[in-house]
């Protein structure tokens, strides 16, 4: 009996010391989430006010028929339903793919090669990589209004050079054929920067001892680029054709700036028709549902080259 007593008091201890040692535990662990959260709480409040709410409130409306005016009336999947048999819609889907099939692979090779050059020691080499990178951090607002007097047909600057080229003048953004050809190069103007960047890092990254093997093998400047180099870049590919390929599909600001979706519709993107939809038209319901359409196919495209990257055993995420 005693030693059944003394046994059962010699692990009660033991017991208590374990119990303490766990509400230690938790709270450090609570004081870590507190400080922690203290830091990133109202970002988090922020990110959630500016996007996940906003996007849940649209996919409500999506299903209204709303003008902002008279109450919203629920018509369930009627706006989506219409979104499929508008040939307006399909106006802006084929101008959207046509400007991102053109505008991303132009840019990704830009980027690129612009980079590779940018990352030999030459003279000034730190002017060149800040004056590539200025037209990226400037408005695309901004960008767009100057682009219009450049490319203006009457007085603009580029009619002028060509001109004195013996060139004839070319309508540019007033032509359904040339419209969307030249905001693809506006918006390569702009954004080219961004990828040379993030090129240009990922080369610096490139391992030495690699470069200087294939040099003692006898490889020449281009037969580097092309088989130690671009290999090397194939996982900063698969992220800047997402990158790009988002931003493409979202082009708006450009077309606004410019040709307001002109002329005759050649310029018509999927979001620049979610504004006029909404705030030109009213239809707030309807423009929701279009704009969810939108994301629909922008997360399509951004699941298949992730499943793509891994499926090629690219470690690009």
């Amino acid at each position: 009996m005693t030693i059944e007593i003394g046994t059962a008091s010699a692990f009660r201890p033991v017991a208590t010391d374990d119990a303490t040692r766990r509400r230690q535990v938790r709270g450090a662990r609570l004081r870590r989430d507190v400080v922690g959260w203290s830091f990133v709480g109202v970002s988090t409040f922020v990110v959630i006010g500016l996007s996940i709410f906003p996007a849940g409130w649209a996919f409500f409306i999506s299903r209204k028929k709303w003008n902002l005016l008279s109450p919203p009336k629920d018509i369930g999947w009627k706006n989506y339903q219409t979104m499929m048999n508008d040939p307006d819609v399909w106006n802006a889907v084929r101008n959207t793919l046509f400007f991102t099939a053109v505008f991303v692979p132009i840019s990704i090779l830009l980027g690129m090669l612009i980079a590779n050059a940018l990352n030999q020691r030459i003279r000034f080499v730190g002017f060149y990589r800040t004056a590539i990178f200025i037209p990226f951090v400037a408005s695309a607002a901004a960008t767009g209004i100057l682009a219009g007097f450049v490319f203006e047909p009457n007085y603009g600057s580029a009619n002028d050079i060509l001109r004195r080229l013996g060139i004839p003048p070319q309508p540019f953004l007033e032509s359904p054929t040339q419209a969307m050809l030249v905001i693809v190069l506006i918006a390569l103007w702009g954004q080219v920067g961004f990828t040379v960047v993030v090129y240009l890092a990922a080369m610096q990254d490139i391992p030495q001892d690699v470069v200087e093997a294939a040099i003692v093998d006898g490889a020449n400047r281009r037969q580097i680029f092309r088989y130690v180099t671009i290999p090397a870049l194939a996982p900063v590919t698969v992220f800047t054709a997402i990158w790009q390929t988002i931003t493409a599909l979202q082009l708006f600001d450009l077309v606004y700036t410019t040709t307001r979706g002109g002329p005759l519709n050649s310029t018509a993107t999927l979001v620049y028709y979610v504004y006029k939809v909404a705030f030109q038209e009213s239809r707030f319901g309807y423009g929701a549902a279009v704009s969810y359409g939108l994301f629909a196919i922008t997360m399509l495209v951004t699941l298949f080259m992730v499943w793509y990257s891994r499926r090629t055993k690219i470690q690009a995420f």
